[in-house]
C-alpha cells in the first residue's frame, strides 16, 4: 500500500505566515504539522509515499522532508500546478499510484491516534472499495458530511450541506482501491471549479463499490487558522510532550511541569511553567513563560512574559509586559517603540492582524 500526502494549496487562512512558507510546515510543539502526518503513515507500515506540492511552496516542502530517509520512508514529489481539488490531486498522482491501494492524507490535519489499525482492517477486507475516517462535529454544515447505515457502510456524502442529516465529518484521511481512478475520470468539476473527493467517492458507490468508515474518537484538528493552530499546539503539548533538559538552566530559574529545553538553549533568571517546549539555541532571560507555549529555535525572549503562544524560529521578544494567545512568525521582532506621547510605530506586512488593549475611560 502506498501513501499520498497533500501538501500543496495556498494557505490563505494562515496569511501572512503562508506568503513565505507552506501551511503544512507551520510548527506544532516546534515540529512541522507535516512531520506528524509522515510519522502516522510510516507507523502504519506505509513507506512509499507521494507528496503533492505546489509551485509556490514545493521547494520548501522538499527541503524540509528530504528524501524521506529521516522518517524511514521513500518520498516522491508530485507537482500540482493549480489547487483544483482533492480528486484532481489523485489524478496528478495517477502514474505514481499505479494499481496499488493507497491512503490519502491531508497534510495540514492532525489526529490524536495512529491509523495503523484502520489500515490493517482495510487490507483484510478486499470487498471494500474505499474507507473514510469520520469524526462527530458540532457544526457539520462546515464540512464534507457522511451519511452511514447500521452495517458500517457509507451511503451518501454531501459537501457542506445546508441541512445536514448527519454530524459525521470527513476527517481528511481516505483509503482507496484503484477503482478510485475510474471514479475520478468520470466526475466533473463542482460549482467552485474543483474535482471534489466527495464526488469521486459518490461515483464509487454508483459503480457498485462498498465504502466503509472508522470513527475518530480522539481529537481531530485542522491547523488552517490561527486559533486552530494554537489549539493544536495546546493539544499536542498536553498529550505528547516528553520533558527533557538538553540546554542550560541556571540556578536562579525555575521550571515546573513538563518542559523540554533544546540543545544549546539557555534559560537564565526565568520561570517556565509547562507544558512548554524551548527550541535549540533559544534564549529565555529574565522572563516568565506560561503554559502551552512553543518557543522555536534561536528565539530570544528577554524581560518579557509570554503565555499560550507559538513563536517561530529566529524571532525576538524584548521588554513586553505580557504577550499571550499569539502566533509569531519567523524572524519577527516584538519590542516597545521609541515614539513619544504613547504613539505606536509599526512595520507591518500584508494581511497581518494587530490587536491592542483599549484603555477604559474613567
Amino acid at each position: 500500500m502506498k501513501g499520498l500526502i497533500l501538501a500543496g494549496g495556498a494557505g490563505k487562512r494562515l496569511r501572512p505566515l503562508t506568503y513565505t512558507g507552506a501551511k503544512q510546515l507551520v510548527p506544532i510543539a516546534n515540529r512541522p504539522v507535516l512531520f506528524y502526518v509522515v510519522d502516522n503513515l510510516v507507523d502504519a507500515g506505509i513507506t512509499d509515499i507521494g507528496v503533492i506540492i505546489s509551485p509556490e511552496t514545493g521547494e520548501e516542502v522538499k527541503t524540509a522532508l528530504g528524501d524521506g530517509s529521516a522518517f524511514g520512508a521513500r518520498l516522491t514529489y508530485l507537482r500540482q500546478d493549480k489547487p483544483l481539488g482533492l480528486a484532481h490531486a489523485v489524478a496528478v498522482a495517477r502514474t505514481f499510484l499505479g494499481e496499488d491501494d493507497f491512503v490519502m492524507y491531508l497534510g495540514d490535519n492532525l489526529i490524536g491516534t495512529m491509523i495503523r489499525e484502520t489500515v490493517e482492517q482495510f487490507a483484510r477486507a478486499p470487498e471494500l472499495s474505499a474507507s473514510v475516517l469520520l469524526k462527530e462535529v458540532a457544526d457539520p454544515s462546515a464540512f464534507g458530511v457522511a451519511e452511514v447505515d447500521a452495517q458500517g457502510s457509507v451511503t451518501r456524502l454531501v459537501e457542506k450541506p445546508r441541512e445536514p442529516k448527519s454530524n459525521l465529518a470527513l476527517v481528511g484521511i481516505y483509503l482507496f482501491r484503484p477503482i478510485v481512478h475510474q471514479a475520478v475520470e468520470a466526475i466533473r468539476p463542482s460549482p467552485r471549479g474543483e474535482l471534489e473527493i466527495t464526488d469521486a467517492i459518490t461515483k464509487i458507490l454508483e459503480l457498485g463499490g462498498k465504502v466503509s468508515f472508522s470513527r475518530v474518537t480522539s481529537w481531530w484538528l485542522d491547523t488552517g487558522k490561527k486559533d486552530d493552530l494554537l489549539l493544536a499546539n495546546d493539544t499536542v503539548l498536553d498529550d505528547w510532550l516528553q520533558p527533557a533538559q538538553q540546554g542550560e538552566v541556571d540556578a536562579d530559574s525555575k521550571l515546573t511541569g513538563r518542559v523540554r529545553v533544546g540543545k544549546g538553549a539557555r534559560v537564565v533568571r526565568s520561570t517556565v511553567r509547562g507544558p512548554v517546549v524551548i527550541g535549540q539555541g533559544a534564549e529565555v532571560v529574565d522572563a516568565r513563560i506560561g503554559p502551552f507555549t512553543s518557543i522555536g529555535d534561536r528565539v530570544r525572549i528577554h524581560r518579557s512574559t509570554v503565555d499560550h503562544s507559538v513563536i517561530m524560529e529566529g524571532s525576538v521578544v524584548e521588554d513586553i509586559p505580557r504577550l499571550e494567545d499569539s502566533l509569531i512568525g519567523r524572524r519577527v521582532i516584538v519590542r516597545p517603540g521609541a515614539s513619544r506621547h504613547g504613539a505606536l510605530t509599526l512595520l507591518v506586512g500584508d494581511d497581518c492582524v494587530i490587536e491592542l488593549s483599549r484603555e477604559r475611560s474613567a
